[in-house]
């Protein structure tokens, strides 16, 4: 029987600023882990996604991207203790 499984998937995420982009992911967390050209491999355990300097309004403005965690207080914690709402101008609710 052929082998058909699927290491993974990743998506290609838009960034406007792909500098400002990769800080904003480190500051959550994220590590990156390569970068060649305008993509950069980012990664937080075993969720990962590639991003991208790429801007397209229409595209951008369609675009999602959900992120699941395991603990939600501490996540909220630690985005609460990090610098992120004030370094990068997000609103951060309960």
């Amino acid at each position: 029987m052929e082998n058909l499984k699927v290491s993974e998937i990743k998506s290609f995420v838009p960034a406007k600023d792909f500098d400002l982009s990769k800080r904003f992911y480190q500051s959550i967390g994220f590590e990156v882990m390569s970068e060649f050209h305008d993509i950069a491999y980012l990664r937080h355990g075993s969720c990962a996604f590639l991003l991208q300097n790429f801007y397209e309004p229409a595209h951008c403005q369609n675009y999602m991207m959900h992120l699941l965690v395991e603990d939600v207080k501490s996540w909220y914690q630690n985005i609460q203790n990090s610098n992120v709402v004030s370094d990068f101008e997000v609103t951060v609710s309960d």
